[in-house]
């Protein structure tokens, strides 16, 4: 059999190979680097941080022209890709390969469900449900960078489509691109007996291959397009927490005080690292949802709460009608709206499913491959229509009703959460409360992403020495600062140009890794049906 197909198997269903995880890591200081994979990623890293930072107006029209170019010619291949993607997950879910335990047939779960979806959806879009959950209905109803499928702005069917629009871009895509890469992650590495790093994923293709070059690139692309996802994330997070803070203390907030809150929470997340995952992320991500259920309650609560329920089957209902229609690419109008927002939410996703993927393959030894995708594809579309319907219909209603500021329309994203929290009762305790779980949010997936980082770049290895981890989250917290000096006044823009840049390559890894997962799973289903 040539080694391009699944290598054979032993009596356990681990794939022969002589490789064990950090054989190719070098040992200074009694540390765990992957040659080359650590180096080459750390010096790319190092060396857009220092450019950027030394020549930011060239940085930033090199992201910009970057970023025009991707959306020019593959803007159909971010659609394209993501669509082939949710449909393969749920097509697997309900074949037979949906009965697969990961870890085998007697493998337990590690956590309960209740702390596996909290930590699985506090890494996921924590940040991002918070700066968003006001500001793009409102961005969509208002025309603020345009409007999906160029609908009349502040009508009712913007409405609608304000709240469709958004949980598309929240709900089961983005969900679906995370669910194929923890699933490979997991399936390969408790299965398979190979080592919990992103090549590992390719082997039922690649073979031994995986080990050298083909792999090592693979790795690369992995960790590059995660630190820009996450930095995107942290930024966006920052801006919107420097924000609130100067509202609430009547201070400026400018790229000082958010570069400053870039440090403090990179701080606060390397203490987290040291904490370890029970005493670090898996605590953090439990107080995050209460601290998100007590602010999502308030809302409801004190909000327009009938036009808040009634919205939720709006919501679901404006979902199913327009999902198609954005999902296509050929002839539109709204071209400006769709490169903005549908365009970089998918390279957004691309770009944090390694993360997110190998996040959640770490947690999810014992679930059943049907209970997995379930539960990653469902729980968080539900919170997601929640959340975003909760939010979006109270600040819409502000706009509809002539209250606050909102009324004048969309003047600048971080503000729009607390322009609606002003408006509300305790008004101070509830933006207290939103930079609060936004900078727990924060702290949980810089820790959370430098622990995925460092599994990729130690070769597999889960037991790197702490300062590993530490040098990531720095390192995460350097490309996010880089992001804001160079945007300058379009900070937002140099972000997204990071992240569509960076997620164009890995998602063509992506592609690759849903057909090498499906050799897998029908390797391990042939195995186990034998077996019976």
């Amino acid at each position: 059999m040539s080694e391009t197909n699944i290598i054979s198997e032993n009596s356990d269903g681990d794939y022969q190979t002589d490789y064990e995880a950090g054989q190719d890591n070098i040992n200074p200081f009694g540390l765990e680097m992957h040659n080359p994979v650590f180096f080459i990623s750390a010096v790319l890293i190092i060396f857009f941080v220092a450019t950027t930072l030394i020549f930011p107006e060239t940085s930033k029209e090199a992201l910009e022209a970057t970023k025009a170019w991707t959306l020019q010619y593959f803007d159909w291949f971010f659609v394209i890709a993501t669509n082939i993607v949710l449909i393969f997950c749920v097509a697997v879910a309900f074949s037979p390969l949906g009965k697969i335990r990961l870890g085998g047939a007697d493998a337990k779960p590690e956590y309960d469900m209740a702390s596996w979806i909290a930590m699985l959806f506090s890494a996921g879009i924590g940040i991002g449900m918070v700066f968003y959950g006001s500001a793009e209905p409102m961005a969509y109803y208002t025309d603020w960078g345009g409007t999906p499928l160029n609908v009349q702005p502040r009508t009712p069917e913007a409405e609608r489509l304000a709240l469709g629009a958004t949980i598309f871009h929240w709900g089961l895509t983005p969900w679906a691109v995370y669910a194929v890469i923890g699933l490979a992650l997991a399936f390969f590495a408790f299965n398979k007996g190979l080592p919990l790093t992103i090549r590992s994923a390719f082997y039922p293709i690649l073979g031994e291959r995986i080990w050298g070059w083909p792999g090592h690139i693979i790795d690369i692309l992995a960790v590059i397009a995660t630190l820009f996802g996450l930095a995107t994330s942290l930024g966006l997070g920052a801006q919107q927490a420097a924000t609130g803070i100067a509202l609430l203390v009547e201070i400026e907030s400018n790229l000082v005080s958010q570069l400053l809150l870039i440090a403090l929470i990179t701080g606060l997340a390397i203490i987290s690292v040291v904490r370890g995952m029970d005493g670090g992320i898996k605590l953090l991500s439990n107080v995050n949802m209460v601290l998100a259920a007590l602010l999502l309650a308030f809302v409801f609560t004190t909000g327009p709460t009938w036009q808040i329920f009634t919205g939720f089957g709006k919501t679901i209902a404006s979902y199913a009608q327009y999902a198609i229609p954005l999902s296509n690419w050929v002839g539109r109008e709204d071209t400006g709206w769709y490169h903005g927002w549908t365009i970089f939410y998918w390279a957004w996703w691309v770009s944090w499913s390694p993360f997110v993927g190998m996040f959640i393959a770490r947690i999810s030894r014992g679930r059943t491959i049907r209970q997995f995708l379930t539960v990653v594809l469902i729980i968080p579309v539900v919170v997601a229509i929640i959340w975003f319907t909760t939010f979006g219909v109270t600040a819409m209603e502000q706009v509809k009703t002539g209250v606050g500021q909102l009324v004048g329309g969309v003047s600048d994203a971080p503000l729009v959460l607390f322009q609606m929290l002003e408006n509300m009762p305790m008004p101070q305790i509830a933006s207290t409360l939103a930079i609060i779980l936004l900078i727990i949010f924060f702290v949980t997936s810089s820790d959370s992403g430098s622990l995925v980082i460092d599994s990729i770049t130690a070769g597999g290895r889960t037991d790197a020495p702490v300062m590993q981890r530490i040098f990531w989250a720095i390192l995460q917290g350097l490309v996010a600062a880089a992001l804001l000096i160079g945007g300058g006044a379009s900070a937002l823009g140099a972000m997204q140009a990071g992240t569509i840049a960076s997620g164009l390559p890995f998602t063509l890894v992506l592609l690759i890794c849903c057909y090498s997962l499906f050799k897998g799973l029908m390797s391990e289903h042939r195995l186990l049906s034998d077996g019976s």
